[in-house]
C-alpha cells in the first residue's frame, strides 16, 4: 500500500484533504485520529444554524467524494487506510443538532467510532460493494447517521 509522504501531502490538495490535514498519516488507528481531528472543526461549527450546518455537510460530502476518489486513484489503492475525510464528515453528521458540551462531543465520538468499526448492515455491504470516492464516503455517512440517531435518542431521554 502506497502512502504519501508529508511533502506529497502538503503539495497535493487531494491528499491534503482526503488524509485529513495529515491526521490520516497516523501509523496506528488513522480513522480514530481522523475523527479526533474533526472534533476541533466541529467545535468551531457547532453554533451554526441548522440550515447552514446542513449545507456544510452536503458540501463537505461532495468535496470528499471528489478528493477521496482522486487521492485513491493517484495512490492506486481503493479506500487507503489513511484516507480519513470520510471520518470527518461522518462525525459531523453524528453531531448534527447535538447539544453543546464536551459530554455530547465525546459521546458522539464514541458512537461514531463504534458504528464505523463494527459496520452493521448495510454499512458493511456498502463498504464492500461501492467503489470510488462515493464508496469511500458512503459507509461513513451511514455510520454517522446511525450514531446521530443514537445520540439524538440519548438527548431525548437525557435532556441537557
Amino acid at each position: 500500500m502506497t502512502t504519501p509522504n508529508f511533502k506529497q501531502l502538503l503539495t497535493n490538495p487531494n491528499h491534503f484533504f482526503s488524509f485529513g490535514f495529515g491526521s490520516g498519516l497516523a501509523p496506528k488507528a488513522p480513522g480514530t485520529f481522523g475523527t479526533l481531528a474533526a472534533v476541533p472543526i466541529y467545535w468551531l461549527l457547532q453554533d451554526l444554524a441548522w440550515p447552514i450546518y446542513g449545507t456544510w455537510l452536503v458540501v463537505t460530502f461532495a468535496l470528499g467524494v471528489y478528493w477521496c476518489d482522486r487521492s485513491s486513484k493517484q495512490l492506486g489503492v481503493h479506500d487507503h487506510g489513511g484516507i480519513v475525510w470520510d471520518e470527518f464528515v461522518g462525525y459531523w453528521i453524528t453531531m448534527f443538532l447535538a447539544p453543546k458540551g464536551w459530554l455530547w462531543i465525546l459521546l458522539g465520538f464514541v458512537l461514531f467510532r463504534f458504528f464505523d468499526i463494527i459496520k452493521p448492515w448495510p454499512i458493511n455491504w456498502l463498504d464492500r460493494k461501492v467503489d470510488g470516492g462515493f464508496g469511500i464516503m458512503i459507509d461513513d455517512v451511514l455510520a454517522g447517521i446511525y450514531a446521530f440517531v443514537v445520540l439524538q435518542t440519548c438527548v431525548y431521554f437525557y435532556p441537557y
